[in-house]
C-alpha cells in the first residue's frame, strides 16, 4: 500500500497545467526544474549544520563539499532529475545527513543538464570531478584513497557508468551507492506498465532519455546502457529501489546482473514509497531511514 506520507508529499510541488503539458519538451522541462527547486525546502527540511560546507570548483564543475573532519573518506554524489533538472540544492539536505552520519566527506556534483548539454556532457563532468578529487584530495582535506561514488535516479546512472569506466582505467572506486537507478534506455521492464500512476511514468522517462541521448543509436553502448557492459570487477554496491517506482524492476535487474558478475551487492526495496522519496527528509520517514542506511554502508565500506 502506498504510504499516506507519499500522498501528502505529492501535494507540495506545483504541478503543470494542461497548457504546460501541451507545450514543447523544453518548456515542460523548465517547468519541472522550477517546481522542484521551489518545493525543495518543504520536501527536504532545514539544513543540518556541519563544520565544513563549502562550494568548490572542480576543474570548472561546480560542487559542494560536506565534512565533519579532515582526511575523511570521500563520497562523490550525483543528484537525480532525469539528467534535465535537479541540482546541488535539491540534494543538499540528503548530503548533509550522509556526511553527518557516515563520517565521510560528501562532494555533490553540479553537472551540466540536458537538453542544453546532452550526453556525454553530464558524464564528463562526473569524471572531471573524480579526477579532481584524486589530484586535489589532500588540499580539499579528504582522503582520495578511500573513494566511493553514488547518486539517485539519473545521477545513479551517471555514477555507475563512471564507476565502470574507472574500473576500465584501472583506477577503481571502492564502493557505489545507487538509489533507484536509471538502467534501461528501452523502458522495457514490467514496472512501467504497473506503476505509472505514482509520479514518474513512461512518458516522463521517454522525455528524459530523448533529452539526454537524442541519438537513439547511442543508447545501446556501455556508456549509456549499464547492462551492455561486462560488470565483473565493479565495486561493492548498495542499491535502493522503491516499491511504487517505474524504475523498480530495472534496479532489481541490475542488482541481479552485478551479483551474477561476482560483485557484492545489497539490494533493498523500500515498501510503500515512490520514486524520489529518499531526498524528502522532512515529509517521508522512509527517506531518513534510507539516508541513514546509505551512511551506514559508506561507513562500513570506507572507514578501513
Amino acid at each position: 500500500m502506498l504510504h499516506p506520507q507519499v500522498t501528502a508529499a505529492a501535494g507540495i510541488r506545483r504541478r503543470p497545467s494542461g497548457e504546460t503539458l501541451a507545450a514543447d519538451p523544453l518548456t515542460q522541462l523548465r517547468f519541472v526544474r522550477e517546481a522542484m527547486e521551489e518545493a525543495n525546502e518543504a520536501e527536504s527540511g532545514p539544513a543540518l549544520p556541519l563544520p565544513v560546507v563549502a562550494d568548490v570548483e572542480a576543474d570548472g564543475v561546480p560542487c559542494r563539499l560536506y565534512a565533519k573532519s579532515v582526511n575523511a573518506p570521500v563520497f562523490v554524489y550525483a543528484h537525480g532529475g532525469g539528467w534535465c533538472y535537479g541540482s546541488i540544492e535539491t540534494v543538499d539536505r540528503f548530503c548533509r545527513r550522509v556526511a553527518d552520519r557516515s563520517g565521510c566527506a560528501v562532494l555533490s556534483v553540479g553537472y551540466r543538464l540536458a537538453p542544453e548539454h546532452p550526453f556525454p556532457a553530464p558524464l564528463e563532468d562526473v569524471e572531471t570531478v573524480l579526477r579532481y578529487v584524486r589530484r586535489e584530495g589532500a588540499a580539499l582535506g579528504v582522503d582520495p584513497a578511500r573513494l566511493a561514488i553514488g547518486g539517485d535516479s539519473a545521477g545513479a546512472h551517471l555514477a555507475t557508468i563512471a564507476a565502470r569506466r574507472q574500473r576500465d582505467a584501472v583506477t577503481p572506486v571502492d564502493y557505489q551507492v545507487l538509489i533507484y537507478p536509471v538502467i534501461d534506455p528501452m523502458l522495457a521492464s514490467e514496472s512501467y506498465a504497473e506503476l505509472g500512476e505514482y509520479g514518474l511514468d513512461r512518458a516522463s522517462m521517454k522525455l528524459a532519455w530523448d533529452a539526454f541521448v537524442p541519438d537513439a543509436s547511442l543508447r545501446f553502448s556501455p556508456d549509456v546502457a549499464p547492462l551492455a557492459a561486462d560488470l565483473s570487477g565493479m565495486p561493492a554496491t548498495l542499491i535502493i529501489t522503491a516499491e511504487y517506482d517505474v524504475l523498480r524492476d530495472e534496479g532489481a535487474d541490475y542488482a541481479d546482473a552485478l551479483l551474477s558478475a561476482g560483485v557484492p551487492v545489497v539490494h533493498v526495496r523500500y515498501a510503500g514509497v515512490n520514486h524520489g522519496f529518499a531526498r524528502k527528509l522532512a515529509v517521508i520517514d522512509a527517506a531518513r531511514t534510507a539516508t541513514d542506511q546509505v551512511a551506514s554502508a559508506l561507513r562500513g565500506a570506507l572507514t578501513f
